[in-house]
């Protein structure tokens, strides 16, 4: 195919892309109850399924110390078009989450056929697992980071006379920022997985920079999440469990390629 043909192409995938997106985040605005007062708004109230299960945890070692009967913040909108920016905003957040295996399968059949036949052998199921991380990332900061640091942020006062009164953009931001950035850092093992397979990462490489690795991490969890202490750390606990997960998951990519060579060795 000449240049222009592979523009082509692209287009063609970026097109079917985009438009599945806009298709999940059409529902995802005409469902406008659920998405908002369940899903969006859901860590703002009491009743949020982290809270309840904190608090059943809680009652179990016999104290309530970590139930939460209300969150003391209201959310506002200060400007005109703040609530239907936002309405349309979330709606295109949603859909790219939703339509985000689709969206990754668009590019990669336009990836694929560019790599060797054996580089397609050892990238076989890319989109499974690229997709399952990614859900797994999204989840987690939803269902964890988001519902903690909406607490802490909510709660946080320097003076009783200062009351929180947080707009939505701010609100919608948050969350937004919290999902999204857990579910692209979920994506570390399969980052490591290629270039361990190029020969750019060994499990000796990433032991020896394992602490400089650490300080990465905590700074950008410091970048990614809002400006304060508990989401950085929870940001940066799974992030440190991966980097552990990615050593070996690199020390199983060395090894069967060392198979794989002496195998070769022995047939010649």
């Amino acid at each position: 195919m000449s240049f222009l043909d592979h523009l082509e192409e692209l287009r063609w995938h970026l097109i079917r892309s985009i438009a599945s997106i806009m298709v999940f985040a059409v529902v995802a605005f005409l469902s406008k109850n659920l998405i908002w007062d369940s899903i969006i708004l859901g860590p703002s109230k009491p009743d949020f399924w982290t809270y309840r299960a904190i608090c059943e945890l809680s009652k179990k070692v016999g104290s309530e110390v970590f139930c939460i009967d209300e969150l003391p913040f209201i959310i506002q909108s200060r400007q005109m078009t703040g609530q239907f920016t936002m309405h349309i905003l979330s709606s295109v957040v949603i859909g790219l989450l939703c339509a985000f295996p689709y969206t990754f399968w668009e590019m990669w059949r336009f990836v694929k056929p560019g790599l060797y036949e054996k580089e397609q052998s050892l990238s076989r199921g890319a989109v499974f697992f690229v997709s399952l991380l990614f859900l797994s990332g999204v989840l987690f900061g939803y269902f964890i980071v988001t519902p903690l640091a909406v607490n802490f942020l909510g709660n946080y006062q320097v003076a009783d006379s200062i009351l929180n009164e947080f707009d939505i953009v701010s609100y919608v931001t948050t969350v937004a920022t919290l999902v999204l950035a857990c579910g692209l850092m979920f994506q570390l093992p399969i980052v490591v997985f290629f270039l361990s397979k190029a020969g750019l990462v060994t499990p000796d490489l990433m032991r020896k920079y394992r602490r400089h690795a650490i300080i990465v991490i905590l700074v950008v969890a410091a970048i990614i999440t809002p400006p304060d202490v508990i989401s950085q750390i929870m940001i940066a606990i799974p992030l440190i469990f991966l980097y552990q997960l990615s050593i070996f998951i690199s020390k199983m990519v060395l090894r069967n390629q060392e198979r794989s060579e002496a195998l070769t060795k022995e047939k010649n």
